[in-house]
């Protein structure tokens, strides 16, 4: 596209609009000098009629404050609640160093799940528990003999949290009952190589936990718990 400057000679060769941009882009001080051609711009609006370029360049600035208005607001909203997952990790540590038995250890697990981190359900799958423990449908005995773990080789395998949403019959295998209604799950190995389990954190909303989020609390979730696990579990088996 070209543009014919009226009343220029026809000597002068028209100049392209991509020129012009160029132009513009090159000397940005241009309309310093010609404030009076600035006054007669006008701009079509996509939400009106024409504007002129002072008040276009005023709502593109205040679209864009708003942008960062709320892109900030974003990450305040992130920080804060970093700074509770820190806080309740710290109270769930302090809990589980008072306890001074195996069942104790899993009711402080499971209640500040559920009180601190608000977790919709929550099921820990514990190998090498004392044969004389009383299990539940929230805590139950990881045998590695057993079929159903043949789903959950990959995770075994990578060791790292996992995130997003499970099969029907990994959901079966962790929740029981519950199941039907678990729409996201962290799952967290238990040990250095996932030897002492697996915890499973379930939630109603299908989007809390998905495979982009940041798994490195849930790192140390994992650690802290096997830790306070540990000393109440039946010994390894000798190589």
């Amino acid at each position: 596209m070209t543009t014919q400057l009226l009343g220029s000679s026809p000597n002068v060769t028209a100049l392209s609009a991509e020129q012009v941009e160029q132009y513009l882009r090159e000397h940005p001080e241009f309309f310093n000098d010609h404030l009076t051609l600035v006054g007669s711009l006008r701009i079509p609006h996509a939400i009106g009629g024409a504007v002129s370029l002072i008040e276009r360049q005023v709502a593109v600035l205040r679209d864009q404050n708003q942008q960062y208005k709320r892109k900030l607001m974003e990450l305040v909203q992130v920080g804060r609640d970093n700074d509770a997952l820190h806080r309740n990790l710290h109270l769930l540590t302090l809990a589980l160093m008072r306890a001074d038995s195996l069942g104790d250890v899993i009711e402080r697990v499971h209640g500040h799940l559920r009180d601190d981190f608000k977790a919709d359900m929550a099921a820990l799958r514990v190998a090498r528990l004392p044969a004389d423990f009383a299990t539940d449908t929230c805590t139950l005995r990881l045998d590695a003999g057993d079929p159903a773990l043949a789903s959950f080789a990959p995770f075994f395998r990578a060791v790292r949290p996992l995130c997003g949403q499970l099969k029907p019959e990994q959901l079966a295998f962790l929740f029981g009952d519950q199941a039907e209604g678990v729409g996201s799950v962290a799952l967290v190995p238990l040990g250095v190589e996932a030897e002492l389990g697996m915890l499973a954190i379930g939630s109603h909303d299908e989007q809390r936990f998905h495979p982009a989020m940041d798994t490195l609390f849930m790192r140390c979730l994992g650690d802290l718990i096997a830790c306070a696990l540990t000393p109440h579990l039946e010994p390894a088996p000798a190589v």
